[in-house]
């Protein structure tokens, strides 16, 4: 074999090289003028190159915000088709449609039209039921992609903003589901309206001013019909469009959150870029969302407006209730004391009904907004985080999300008390009171309970790491006393085990300075310093490199009493001593 080589240019290595200009065929080379033509007049080329190339992290708990976002997408398609036939208006014809039970019943042309989508154009039904299957999901979605947020800590610096954002998105998701499922005015829905009209009359001062503003007079009116129509297919899907862009440009500029491993790291992020692999995923899971949601429409019923019939007065019986995201609404209802209603000054205030229809609403999602300034000031950690916590590692945040999923969960099956007692055979004053007491007792218990069992995961964690993985296998000394072999973790796991913070609580300065004069903002370091204590106090340390070290050097002089000829293994298994 000869050492030398003849040099040759690149394109003459082989006889049948073609050159490099007849290679590209004329369609990519239109599609290169057409992009850069483009670019030049946009200069968006270097935002699509950033944004392609940008790295998200791939785990499962990742694609709860998806679905929402898949399942907005539906919603818009569907109600642009719903939109070509369905008529917002209240005023009332004689139905002659072909679904024969309802010919010849007065009825406003919202519902005639409902029915003539459902029976008459071809895949309506199946539109209509997609539409309102994809609604509830995209409400589903948000609601379990903030828990997943809130008790891994994704909302901490600097995500704050993007938290806040998703707390709107959620409040105008609800609203806007309540608007949708209000248009086709069947008795279900006019019910509904007819509570809400209800409810804003109750605001003190203003109420009556709202309610004829809104509804055009008294209730029912013909105005209430077109102006839901027009925020539901209108305003707030625009608003809902904006919030979820700039909520997804967020999640890029800030980059995406990772949960802890070898190689994570609060500097980088660890996956795939959105090309290839990640946009095909994305692209592969839309057409599953979209998939599940239009099987749910095809096998399962949802809002049968012909059932209810048209809106009637006379007609509303017990038993309905509104969508399940609204049950925590009309639970509080159920659950109010009537004596919150009294006379002042000749003046009626209905706090029984405002309370829970009208404050409660806005302020769950206030509450949720602030959560992460509150935390950031209790623990004065102003620090960027960009890897998540494990829930056991946060028992207090833990917690306090199980505390507030137990006071939801009270309220929504307070909703259908009448349901149930009539199922049961309970008595629904009974069933009344014990959510009441629920309410109150259930939520703290809940939460101690959380936190102890976070706090024992947490010593568990521990042992594990100082100790090892329980192997079953029991060693016998010479001198007769026994230990079981544990067997070291490899370093993929002890990561998780250990990479976390553990706060210590914030210690209270004087009050006074040296001079004994009061210092300034002593009662708000008072109160956070009590926060700190009350998030803090209890917490397990991570394991430290100093003391897997010492616990490595005693596993090894445990293993030195291994005597081959004298000592003696056992396997522990069932039965056997």
């Amino acid at each position: 074999m000869s050492d030398t080589t003849t040099a040759r240019p690149a394109d003459a290595l082989r006889a049948d090289d073609t050159p490099p200009e007849q290679t590209s065929s004329g369609t990519v080379r239109r599609v290169g003028g057409v992009t850069g033509w483009v670019d030049d007049r946009t200069g968006g080329a270097k935002g699509v190159n950033y944004l392609l190339r940008k790295v998200f992290p791939d785990h499962w708990s990742f694609m709860l915000g998806e679905i929402a976002m898949y399942s907005l997408i539906i919603c818009l398609i569907t109600g642009a088709f719903l939109t070509f036939w369905f008529v917002p208006s209240m005023g009332l014809i004689t139905y002659d449609g072909s679904y024969v039970p309802m010919q010849g019943v007065l009825m406003s042309e919202a519902y005639a039209s409902t029915l003539h989508i459902s029976f008459d154009i071809k895949g309506g039904l199946l539109i209509r039921q997609m539409h309102h299957w994809a609604a509830l999901m995209f409400i589903a979605a948000i609601t379990v992609h903030m828990l997943r947020v809130f008790f891994t800590g994704a909302f901490r610096k600097p995500r704050e903003l993007n938290w806040v954002i998703g707390t709107v998105l959620a409040l105008l998701a609800i609203i806007e589901g309540f608007a949708g499922y209000s248009l086709p005015d069947d008795l279900l829905s006019g019910t509904g309206l007819r509570a809400t009209q209800g409810f804003i009359l109750t605001v003190p001062v203003v109420g009556s001013y709202i309610a004829f503003a809104l509804f055009g007079g008294d209730f029912p009116g013909e105005l209430i019909i077109p102006r839901l129509y027009a925020v539901h297919v209108l305003l707030l899907p625009a608003i809902l469009v904006g919030l979820f862009i700039v909520h997804i440009v967020m999640v890029a500029v800030n980059k995406h959150t990772q949960y802890p491993g070898p190689g994570k790291t609060n500097d980088n992020v660890v996956g795939y870029r959105v090309m290839p692999v990640y946009a095909a995923k994305a692209g592969g899971f839309f057409f599953l969302v979209f998939g599940v949601t239009a099987l749910l429409a095809a096998v399962a019923q949802i809002n049968a407006v012909w059932v209810h019939g048209p809106y009637d007065p006379s007609a509303v019986t017990a038993g309905a209730q509104p969508d399940w995201y609204m049950w925590f609404s009309d639970g509080a209802l159920r659950l109010l004391p009537g004596w919150l209603e009294f006379v002042v000054f000749g003046f009626t205030f209905s706090l029984n009904i405002a309370l829970g229809s009208i404050v409660l609403l806005p302020l769950i999602y206030v509450v949720l907004g602030i959560y992460p300034f509150v935390e950031r000031w209790v623990t004065g950690d102003t620090r960027e985080h960009h890897l998540l916590d494990r829930p056991r590692n946060a028992p207090v945040r833990t917690g306090l999300g199980m505390a507030a999923i137990t006071f939801y969960t009270i309220l929504a099956l307070a909703c259908v008390n009448d349901i149930i007692a009539i199922k049961t055979g309970m008595s629904i004053n009974d069933l009344t009171n014990t959510f009441r007491v629920s309410l109150f007792l259930l939520p703290p218990l809940v939460f101690w309970i959380t936190k102890r069992i976070a706090l024992s995961l947490q010593r568990r964690d521990r042992d594990t790491v100082l100790h090892g993985r329980e192997t079953g296998i029991v060693i016998r000394t010479p001198d007769g006393r026994f230990y079981e072999r544990h067997e070291p973790l490899d370093e993929y796991t002890r990561w998780k085990l250990v990479s976390f913070e553990s706060h210590a609580p914030l210690e209270l300065e004087p009050a006074t300075d040296a001079n004994g004069v009061a210092r300034k903002g002593a009662r708000k370091d008072r109160v956070r310093a009590a926060l700190s204590r009350f998030y803090f106090t209890d917490r397990v340390e991570p394991v430290t490199p100093a003391e897997l070290a010492a616990a490595h050097h005693h596993g090894e002089e445990h293993e030195q009493l291994e005597v081959p000829a004298v000592a003696t293994e056992q396997r522990i298994t069932s039965g056997q001593h």
